[in-house]
């Protein structure tokens, strides 16, 4: 980030339909600001306006969230973007006014003196097969919710033409069983047997769609050259998730910050001769349920991570803490995993065409389980280059897709 020194830093607060920013050099003197539409129009009128600035950087607000349209569509125009934390941001804006006022031209203005100040920003690489998987796993997190409305509907529907037969984790054949038993003759009872009938073919259709989305994701995980499926517990759903979320693991400086940010390091709450730690509810809660969900599952089954579990328990841990420590073991697990991939990919890439790979990396954390114990120093540091498959065997997710 020491180029972005030497030109001007542009602050960026986007929004679905306008987007501010602000234009300061490396001293934090204003030198231009303005508000944009997001619509071509007003794309093409922002970047009129900036390029009486040639050496510049564009600094955006949560690329990875609300900005991510617009740092996307930056960064296939050949421009520079950094990616700056909203957190940051807010703390800039606090104690530079000192009233912690909120409006948009505030806001550019905190961006761009963040990107000013800090160094070490993640950089906004174009990845368009990564933001296809972003796609298709919001998509199936929607398709998801969706079932769950659908089935309840169905339950309360079912429990009303059949008093006392409740089925739990009803299925779209089970419940075609149970409206087969239905004969009535009331209006009302034949109005709720329609509507139990549309409601069944509405889950057999998001069942489909469930179906084909998750062959699509295993595909792509796995044509990405990505081992998380390896972690007992992780299909392809929380693969993608991972991949999605984090991005370029050289983010992360070790697996504490990493854990930092999934949720799953605990907060220092001691005070006194009292010697506690508490549930941390900051971080990615789409990664901790990822997390959540191997852990449960590893819990369930004669795997490591219950002996694991089980072995907290015995310490004096009560049930909810000692899920917490194997949802940290295993946060610990993926972080190696991807750092692990990197580092096989950047191998793969030097070796260049008819080249060979060196020696494979052999850790804990390709393994199944989370075997790492309490010692464990933090990594020196992730590969630098993002998780990429070789330029050789690139395929788009259609065509990997069966």
């Amino acid at each position: 980030m020491s180029e972005k020194k030497k030109g001007v830093i542009i602050g960026v607060d986007p929004h679905k339909m306008s987007v501010t920013i602000e234009v300061v050099d490396t001293r934090e003197r204003l030198l231009g600001s303005g508000r944009f539409d997001t619509n071509n129009a007003g794309y093409a009128a922002m970047r009129r306006y900036v390029k009486q600035w040639p050496d510049r950087v564009w600094a955006v607000e949560g690329a990875n969230g609300a900005g991510r349209p617009l740092a996307q569509r930056l960064v296939a125009a050949g421009e520079r973007v950094v990616d700056v934390p909203a957190k940051l941001a807010a703390r800039v804006r606090l104690f530079d006014t000192g009233h912690n006022r909120k409006t948009d031209a505030l806001d550019a203005h905190s961006i761009a003196v963040v990107a000013v100040r800090t160094e070490g920003f993640r950089v906004v690489t174009e990845d368009g097969e990564l933001e296809a998987l972003r796609m298709l796993t919001d998509r199936r997190d929607e398709l998801t919710h969706q079932r769950v409305q659908t089935v309840n509907r169905l339950q309360r529907l079912l429990s009303e033409l059949l008093p006392g037969q409740r089925k739990r984790d009803l299925s779209a054949a089970q419940a075609k069983a149970m409206l087969a038993t239905v004969r009535l003759r009331d209006i009302a009872g034949k109005t709720r047997r329609r509507m139990a009938a549309e409601e069944i073919a509405d889950l057999v259709a998001v069942d489909a769609k469930l179906k084909k989305i998750k062959a699509e994701l295993k595909a792509a995980v796995t044509a990405r050259g990505s081992g998380l499926m390896d972690i007992y517990g992780v299909g392809p759903a929380g693969a993608a998730r991972v991949l999605a979320d984090v991005g370029d693991v050289a983010r992360f400086a070790d697996r504490n910050r990493f854990a930092s940010w999934t949720g799953t390091a605990p907060l220092d709450a001691s005070s006194g001769e009292q010697n506690r730690h508490r549930l941390s509810r900051a971080g990615n809660r789409r990664m901790n349920h990822v997390l959540h969900v191997a852990a449960i599952v590893q819990i369930r089954h004669d795997t490591e991570g219950r002996a694991y579990y089980r072995r907290k328990l015995d310490a004096g841990k009560t049930p909810m803490e000692a899920l917490r420590c194997l949802k940290r073991r295993l946060s610990d697990v993926v972080y190696r995993q991807l750092v692990a991939d990197a580092q096989r990919m950047r191998q793969s890439d030097e070796a260049g065409p008819g080249g060979h790979c060196g020696a494979a990396l052999q850790s804990s954390a390709a393994d199944s389980h989370p075997l790492i114990d309490t010692s464990d120093q933090p990594l020196p540091g992730p590969a630098k280059p993002t998780l990429r498959r070789p330029l050789a065997s690139r395929k788009t997710l259609a065509t990997s897709a069966p």
